[in-house]
C-alpha cells in the first residue's frame, strides 16, 4: 500500500485494564522520569512497539486533549495525543506483556465511508452502540476512535462522527 498509514496496537488482555484487548495507539502514563508528555509518548512508543521516535520520526503536532471514559463514566485521566511521521522505515517489536498485535492501517481507508462501523456493547444491562472504525478483523472504537476522529478533523477530513 502507498500513502500514509497509522500504527494501531491491540492491547494485551490483562485483568484490571479497562481497555484490555482493545485496539489503541501506542502510549501510556507519564512517569516522574519523563521531563514532559513528549518524552512520555516517545518512551511508551519505544517500550510498546520498539520504535524510537527521536531517531526515526518527526513530530507533526499535538491533537486536543481528551478525558478518558470507562464504563460510560469520565475518568480522572487526560489523554494528550501527539502525531509523528516516520522518516526512516523501521520494524515493530512488540512488548508482549502490553501489546498482543500491531497493524498498519492506511489513513485513506480509515477516512473513507468504508471504514465506518458500529460497536455494540452491554453497559449496565443495556446494549449501547458506539461509533467505530472497522479494518479487516479489527474494530476501533471508544478513546481511539475519538482520537482518530480528532485527527481527521485537524486534517480537514470532516464528516467523521
Amino acid at each position: 500500500h502507498e500513502g500514509p498509514e497509522v500504527l494501531l496496537i491491540q492491547r494485551a488482555t490483562r485483568a484490571g485494564d479497562p481497555w484490555s484487548g482493545q485496539m489503541g495507539l501506542p502510549g501510556g502514563r507519564q512517569q516522574t522520569s519523563d521531563s514532559d508528555l513528549l518524552c512520555t509518548a516517545a518512551r511508551e512508543t519505544r517500550d510498546e512497539v520498539g520504535i524510537d521516535l527521536h531517531a526515526c520520526a518527526e513530530l507533526i503536532g499535538a491533537l486536543d486533549d481528551l478525558v478518558a471514559i470507562a464504563r460510560d463514566r469520565p475518568l480522572d485521566l487526560v489523554i494528550s495525543p501527539y502525531v509523528y511521521a516516520l522518516h526512516t522505515p523501521t520494524g515493530v517489536v512488540l512488548d508482549e506483556r502490553e501489546v498482543q498485535a500491531a497493524v498498519w492501517i492506511p489513513l485513506e481507508f480509515l477516512a473513507s465511508e468504508n471504514a465506518r462501523a458500529v460497536y455494540r456493547r452491554i453497559v449496565d444491562g443495556a446494549e449501547t452502540e458506539f461509533p467505530a472504525f472497522s479494518y479487516r478483523n479489527h474494530t476501533i472504537w471508544g478513546l481511539t476512535h475519538r482520537i482518530l476522529s480528532g485527527f481527521f478533523a485537524a486534517l480537514g477530513l470532516g464528516g467523521r462522527r
